[in-house]
């Protein structure tokens, strides 16, 4: 199945392998992948730049190895990496970057001026644009011949009209600083609307809104594997509910807070992207499955939480419509939308005007990485959970770009 791999048996090669890194401002997230997207060594370094630094590695056996990198930056790091990799021989590098801003609207091959826009970009991203630029410049370093390619987060959702990427601000803004709506969690809207149009049956272009959930959260109306809106807007906080994130809120909020708090712009900040979502309004965690539990045992806020972020997801979901010339399904993803039965049905709750009918049975029984339908025969909607696989669609644009 795309996207899916396997654990092989010890000394197995993998053939013309592409690696994936996803550089964070203190972890980096990394995937080997073969030709063929079957076989997989996979591992997290995280906590660069603290005594508690360490990587852990699983490798094409299933094995775990954890391995301790006190103090270790992000070049020490990929030094590290490539070296556990290095026997397998990654043949190009595909990295996640968060911004590409208004230029770039597919995949690119790394080379001076792309490096240049990626840092320039910082001001849009400036926790995850500034470490991106950290791993393409360590992997030159240690690699200068490995060719690198970048796959920016927004270019899936360059194909907006205008009338969804614009904001009703002087469009000065908009043609000399690039104010506008950019989108993100580009690569996993990509892969699971592609997949959902392979499983599906049809003479015309699928539309699907895709629901992506997990401690970020963004829907977006595909047509035709196209994106034509998104939640998200210039910058990950506008939208739904988030687990630290509020989504959207009054743009008033900030001076509000000011005047009546005296709250600097980096304190409101740090509240709205960190202290907020499902940790603000529950008090408990950012973790749904924490909150989920809480609720259960009767917490208010944890319920009072639940409802929200499945009610702001179901009102997303009904103006995102609006984008779609034909309206297929509905795609559940990401950590959240993969593996809670009761969010996904909450949500559907909340969307009474749709003709959705749900299939409950099947609904509970999809988590833990299964991929399957859980719409009734006569729903007017489809309803599908399929895992994201943003390594395979970073590792498939990147082969796509270098001709391999």
């Amino acid at each position: 199945m795309q996207g899916m791999h396997k654990i092989l048996s010890k000394g197995t090669a993998m053939q013309n392998p592409i690696l994936v890194l996803n550089c964070g401002s203190s972890s980096i997230k990394y995937a080997l992948l073969s030709n063929d997207s079957s076989e997989r060594v996979a591992g997290l370094a995280e906590n660069l730049g603290l005594d508690t630094a360490r990587i852990k590695h699983t490798d094409l056996n299933g094995e775990k190895v954890e391995i301790s990198l006190a103090g270790a930056n992000h070049q020490w790091a990929l030094q590290k990496i490539l070296g556990l990799l290095a026997a397998y021989k990654p043949v190009a590098v595909g990295h996640r970057v968060v911004h590409g801003g208004r230029e770039f609207s597919h995949a690119e091959k790394v080379n001076d001026h792309v490096l240049a826009e990626v840092k320039r970009l910082k001001v849009l991203a400036p926790l995850h644009n500034p470490a991106h630029a950290l791993g393409i410049e360590a992997v030159e370093k240690i690699y200068p011949d490995l060719p690198q390619v970048v796959v920016f987060d927004t270019a899936f959702h360059q194909t907006m009209p205008a009338k969804a990427y614009r904001y009703a601000i002087p469009k000065d803004l908009y043609n000399e600083h690039y104010i506008r709506r950019y989108g993100f969690h580009g690569s996993s809207h990509a892969y699971v609307s592609h997949r959902a149009d392979s499983l599906t049956p049809h003479n015309q272009a699928n539309g699907w809104i895709t629901v992506h959930l997990g401690n970020g959260c963004s829907l977006t109306a595909v047509y035709d594997g196209k994106s034509l809106d998104t939640s998200m807007g210039l910058t990950p906080l506008e939208g739904v509910v988030m687990g630290t994130r509020s989504g959207d809120v009054d743009p008033s909020l900030h001076i509000h807070l000011h005047r009546i708090l005296g709250y600097s712009l980096d304190q409101i900040d740090t509240i709205l992207n960190k202290q907020s979502g499902l940790l603000g309004i529950s008090g408990i965690s950012s973790d749904m499955r924490t909150v989920e539990q809480a609720a259960n045992e009767g917490n208010e806020d944890a319920k009072l939480a639940i409802e929200i972020f499945c009610y702001k997801a179901a009102r997303y979901i009904a103006s995102l419509s609006c984008a779609l010339p034909t309206f297929t399904g509905l795609v559940f993803t990401g950590g959240i939308g993969e593996n809670s039965a009761s969010i996904r049905q909450k949500i559907l709750q909340n969307l009474p005007h749709f003709g959705i009918k749900a299939n409950l049975d099947k609904n509970a029984e999809l988590s833990r990485g299964a991929e399957g339908s859980f719409h009734q025969a006569d729903s007017l909607l489809q309803l599908w959970v399929i895992p994201t696989d943003e390594e395979y669609q970073i590792a498939k644009e990147t082969k796509e770009v270098l001709g391999l």
